[in-house]
């Protein structure tokens, strides 16, 4: 199976409509590189779409999960919100996406993470 991780910053307590727009790029951000294997893609677009959210209580986990992802060639899309509606004017990473790519791939990296 396919399937895609957001992987969501607990620790900034956003309202859920921030979390939800953050997520969206995240989830969507793998399309604009235009880098991802057809098999994944079109396994992915073709079919049930999987995703999940799942959580950490800090950038630094959400670096190190980055980081993970990065080192087993996944694609991994970090999203940084620009603090205009929220962090006080400041740039802050707020999720990542990692994937679409293959379950167990991405479960040997976010596997352990609580579901959001």
């Amino acid at each position: 199976m396919i399937k895609q991780v957001i992987v969501m910053r607990a620790d900034l307590k956003m309202r859920r409509g921030k979390e939800i727009a953050q997520g969206s790029h995240a989830s969507m951000a793998f399309l604009l590189e235009g880098d991802t294997p057809n098999h994944l893609l079109n396994g992915w677009l073709n079919n049930a779409q999987t995703k999940v959210c799942v959580s950490v209580n800090s950038e630094e986990e959400l670096l190190e999960i980055y980081n993970k992802a990065k080192e087993a060639k996944l694609i991994v899309n970090m999203i940084i919100d620009l603090g205009k509606t929220e962090f006080n004017g400041e740039p802050t990473k707020t999720c990542l996406a990692i994937g679409p790519n293959k379950t167990e791939l991405i479960d040997s990296i976010t596997g352990h993470l609580k579901l959001r």
